[in-house]
């Protein structure tokens, strides 16, 4: 009996910008030639099971790409609905200049509805996308087994579920791979291509080089817990909550600071609103249980009870914002007007910081520089202004201290974002306010969290992706690139880890983590080794 097949939703990771983006909206890839040796050809048929929006997609973005593809769904008449509705689309790239009419006309003739799996025997390439039951996917395999060629390849776009599980019960595990597209399929460029347990190491390199031809952008990955993408952009979303949850910040304010500051395109509170509260908490679930429940992938008590309540963002017309017709979108919290101190001091290393020192000097202000210190500026009055590192204000005591958050780059960053304990004279707030606000930057004061928003943020992605690394679920290159690609991070990674230094990240968790001993902040051992490797060798090139 044929496995129960039916259609499925979109991932939890979405492109980072609104939902509003046309999902036709790509570049046509020619059709000519065969590609890498190693990929699909393009007159070999590619077979689509499940025609939901990324089954319709995946099969746009092949058919695009020059090959002869079957689409087949369990429900009658859904297939031939996807064939009507994916021609609709090409229509519409001929009208936007996107695909020209005698291309569009050999698109339409190599599209086909399929009424019976058996129709997908000569197809050197199956992806399924269809619902996320471990089950029904397995069932639907067993079934293709029996149709194609032991030289095809199967695929599964599942974005939660073990690959090497949904292969167990196969007889041929070895040609079974991950293709992990991101939602809308023909706009997003990222690919996941997830080796199995059993996964032949040719397999994965022929969906690699197939991919690669549709004009996507490939990235290799084993089979884990959310992959890539969805497994390191956790903290994206969790250490927003957690600040949200001990008071830090409300999330109008979190989601100025990760956009305006860390040039991420969307905060966490508006993305997980455009792509639903439950999809989002679910994925989260999903991995948390994945990794035994390791405390590095908690889910936010706060996003369970907005799902309980049934506020699941956008599509509900309320989530963390209100969406209703006529309602205000809450600002975040700006700093009024203050005067800037006319000169301050450096002291020590600012490490990523050190480019404020030019950008005070360009607005006019005083800087003195002196070589003894640990990295901070001085207010004339004595007070110290610290880059966030995972302690807080308060535990100075009588001394004046003042923190502020990490950007990814300082001179183009709109807001800068301040933290210092209640007891903080008001004076000394208003002075770190002003010197801010004479770059022309807009100043929100949260409470005084440790390692504020931006700095923990990164600080954790930095140690999920080197954990990776390690573990050698990918390579540092392919998890900067899905990262980037996947979310449309600013920067990998990696890449926030060489501006920063492994040593300050490093150092700020392990902050966290005496502030917070659950084991979430504990710093893995590749962190911990990077870090002494770049002290080591910054100690022996300044001898």
């Amino acid at each position: 009996m044929s496995a129960d097949v039916t259609v499925r939703g979109s991932d939890d990771v979405t492109a980072n910008e609104p939902a509003a983006v046309e999902q036709d909206r790509v570049a046509a890839v020619g059709t000519e030639g065969a590609g890498a040796v190693e990929s699909v050809g393009r007159g070999r048929v590619v077979a689509v099971v499940g025609t939901g929006t990324m089954g319709q997609g995946i099969a746009q973005v092949a058919l695009v790409a020059g090959h002869p593809v079957r689409l087949y769904d369990s429900a009658p008449g859904r297939a031939g609905e996807a064939v009507a509705a994916l021609t609709a689309r090409l229509d519409r790239l001929v009208e936007k200049g996107r695909l020209d009419a005698g291309a569009r006309e050999a698109a339409v003739g190599r599209l086909h509805a399929a009424g019976q799996l058996a129709e997908l025997a000569d197809a050197a390439l199956v992806v399924e996308a269809i619902v996320e039951d471990l089950e029904v996917k397995r069932r639907l395999f067993a079934d293709l087994e029996e149709v194609v060629g032991d030289d095809t390849v199967l695929a599964t776009n599942t974005s939660s579920l073990s690959v090497t599980a949904i292969a167990g019960g196969l007889r041929l595990p070895g040609r079974f791979v991950g293709l992990h597209f991101f939602n809308p399929a023909p706009l997003l460029p990222l690919v996941e291509v997830v080796s199995g347990f059993a996964t032949d190491p040719d397999t994965a390199t022929r969906a690699y080089e197939t991919v690669k031809g549709w004009g996507k952008t490939p990235v290799r990955c084993a089979d884990t817990p959310g992959f890539l993408v969805n497994r390191i952009a956790r903290p994206f979303y969790a250490e927003a909550f957690r600040v949200y949850e001990e008071g830090g910040a409300d999330p109008a304010t979190i989601d100025a600071a990760l956009r305006e500051s860390g040039g991420f395109r969307m905060g966490p509170f508006e993305l997980t609103d455009l792509i639903g509260q439950d999809v989002n908490e679910a994925v989260t679930r999903s991995v948390w249980d994945a990794f035994h429940q390791d405390s590095k992938f908690t889910p936010s008590l706060a996003q369970r009870r907005l799902v309980e309540s049934g506020r699941l963002g956008r599509k509900t017309g309320h989530g963390w914002f209100s969406y209703a017709e006529g309602a205000e979108r809450p600002e975040p919290h700006t700093a009024p007007p203050a005067k800037a101190p006319e000169r301050i001091t450096v002291r020590g290393d600012l490490g990523p910081a050190e480019p404020l020192v030019g950008l005070f000097e360009e607005a006019g202000i005083t800087v003195r520089r002196k070589k003894r210190g640990n990295g901070f500026f001085e207010l004339p009055g004595g007070a110290v202004l610290l880059l966030a590192d995972g302690e807080t204000s308060f535990e100075y005591g009588r001394d004046e201290v003042v923190y502020f958050d990490l950007a990814l780059d300082y001179a183009r960053a709109d807001r800068i974002v301040l933290s210092t304990a209640e007891e903080t004279e008001p004076q000394v707030l208003a002075e770190a306010v002003g010197l801010f606000q004479a770059l022309g930057k807009r100043v929100s004061v949260i409470s005084d969290v440790p390692g504020m928003i931006v700095a923990r943020t990164v600080a954790m992605l930095v140690d999920l992706a080197v954990d990776a690394v390690d573990r050698r679920v990918a390579t540092a290159e392919d998890v900067d690139t899905a990262m980037r690609l996947g979310v449309n991070y600013p920067a990998g990674p990696f890449e926030w880890a060489e501006r920063v230094g492994y040593r300050r990240v490093c150092g700020l968790l392990k902050s966290l983590h005496e502030r917070y001993p659950t084991g979430r902040y504990a710093p893995g051992t590749g962190l911990v080794r990077r870090a002494y490797a770049e002290e080591t060798r910054d100690e022996e090139g300044s001898r």
